[in-house]
């Protein structure tokens, strides 16, 4: 704005810390807002804060007399933001970690900004340039329609019209991401929450430090300044890059898979030990995006509903189909690569998740087949086994805690116990117990390794035999197998 641009250019030319003071306390409370919404951590945010004025300290000169000051703060707050999170990624799973149990937790007392809050950062990041500055001076500025006007160098009615059609375009973003809300609603709920007063001394420092242009500033500030400011040099040549992308794929002939130029920001259920409660607790929603996680052998389910992190495609697959992935052949080359998902919609969550996969990677799984294949059959070797009992507790829903070296389910078939044991060795294990209702199983056999990376089959096949009474046999016989193919 015209103030803004005034201020501005007396400190650039004049060197006036007054003027750059008046900058950070008119929009300290804008960038700490951004950069806390992006790390969720009080701290981080104030050093991020910090880096941006530091950077509009440094740019003050070459910033044009048409730039939008609120718009460009929230952009590099964005920048800083960004680098910082790559810098601590650690530090940002435990934090994310932390924020998914406290929403557990919590009541859901405003529920349109719990849903859009986590959504919103880089659902502006994802409008033009001048959508993006008429909706912060709008919402989170508050301006009225004749001062965003004024900014922009519009009338009010057409000023009116352009917020309109970005809040109109942020709504449909939103409804992309699972968040279904009336344009209104997402404009009373931003300009009420959006932006929070950030600590009282926070634009103190924040002046003292950028007005020295960073030479004060520690290491830690200076790494993420620096980072971003190379983040913001490509920011400008990604258009002219993704432009020629655009024309080779226009003239060419080939497939080309390009990715995306920004890495892929987490999403609120994205956490590496996640819980099967934030399921109820995000927007009904289908989505699979690369994992930001080590690889996982198993997913977490309630009532139908599906979360997942580090997953291969094959367990993609499993998961979609309701099946094992050892019961699965392949006609077609699976991607490789790892992968987070959720499937957390009121119900048709399986065909959903089919949808999705199909639409992601071309694979269906076109139909079953009897294949001839090796098998492990679980037999019973000795009866009325100490550890094989009924379940005495009759509940309504079996419940389980495996773990390496341990295996506990109370109140299951015995088919939780094969499935268990079907992953386990990575091959079909067939019950041939003849052994119905409901069992308590808790046994115990050595192994260090969570991830299952030195197991203990011969170690486990004992314990089956000594507490159980079980034996697992091997053979090769016909077994239903889904047939997964490229989708015509």
């Amino acid at each position: 704005m015209t103030d803004d641009m005034t201020l501005l250019r007396e400190y650039a030319e004049c060197n006036s810390e007054e003027a750059f003071a008046a900058l950070v306390s008119s929009h300290v409370n804008l960038v700490y807002s951004v950069a806390l919404r992006q790390v969720r951590d009080p701290h981080l945010a104030e050093e991020i804060t910090q880096a941006v004025f530091i950077i509009l300290a440094r740019k003050a000169k070459s910033l044009g007399p048409k730039t939008i000051l609120p718009g460009w703060l929230c952009r590099t707050a964005r920048y800083v933001s960004a680098n910082a999170t790559t810098m601590q990624r650690r530090r940002q799973r435990r934090e994310q970690e932390a924020y998914m149990q406290s929403i557990l937790n919590e009541p859901a007392t405003d529920e349109a900004w719990r849903q859009i809050a986590p959504l919103l950062d880089d659902a502006l990041a994802r409008l033009g340039q001048k959508d993006h500055d008429g909706l912060v001076l709008r919402f989170f500025e508050n301006k009225s329609l004749g001062e965003v006007g004024l900014a922009i160098g519009a009338s009010e009615d057409t000023a009116r019209m352009r917020v309109n059609r970005a809040l109109e375009k942020l709504r449909n973003i939103f409804v992309k991401r699972g968040v279904d809300s009336t344009a209104a609603t997402i404009a009373e709920t931003i300009s009420a929450n959006s932006v929070q007063a950030a600590p009282v001394a926070l634009a103190k420092s924040v002046t003292a430090v950028a007005i020295a242009k960073g030479t004060t500033a520690s290491i830690s500030n200076l790494t993420l300044i620096k980072g971003a400011l190379k983040i913001m040099a490509w920011t400008k040549a990604k258009t002219a890059i993704v432009a020629g992308v655009i024309v080779l794929l226009a003239v060419g002939t080939t497939t080309v898979t390009i990715q995306e130029v920004r890495g892929h920001r987490p999403y609120p259920w994205q956490v590496e030990n996640s819980d099967y409660r934030i399921l109820a607790r995000v927007p009904p929603q289908v989505k699979i995006v690369p994992t930001i996680f080590s690889p996982k052998e198993g997913w977490n389910g309630s009532n139908g509903q599906m979360l997942g992190m580090g997953q291969s495609i094959s367990n993609l697959l499993a998961a979609a189909y309701d099946t094992s992935k050892y019961r699965m052949v392949f006609s077609a080359k699976l991607p490789d690569g790892r992968y987070d998902f959720i499937a957390n919609l009121p119900e048709g969550n399986n065909p959903a998740l089919q949808r999705e996969i199909r639409r992601r990677f071309n694979l269906i799984g076109a139909r079953t087949e009897m294949r001839d294949t090796d098998v492990l059959l679980l037999t019973v070797k000795y009866k009325n086994a100490s550890g094989l009992k009924h379940s005495a507790n009759k509940s309504s829903d079996g419940s389980g805690n495996n773990g390496a070296g341990h295996y506990h389910w109370a109140d299951a078939p015995l088919s939780e116990l094969t499935g268990f044991l079907e992953n386990y060795f990575e091959i079909p294990v067939v019950d041939r117990t003849g052994l119905a209702g409901q069992f308590d199983i808790n046994i115990k056999w050595a192994e260090r390794d969570a991830d299952w990376e030195h197991r203990k089959p011969d170690a486990l096949k004992q314990v089956l035999l000594d507490q159980l009474g079980l034996e697992l046999v091997p053979t090769n016989m016909p077994v239903e197998m889904l047939v997964v193919e490229k989708a015509k």
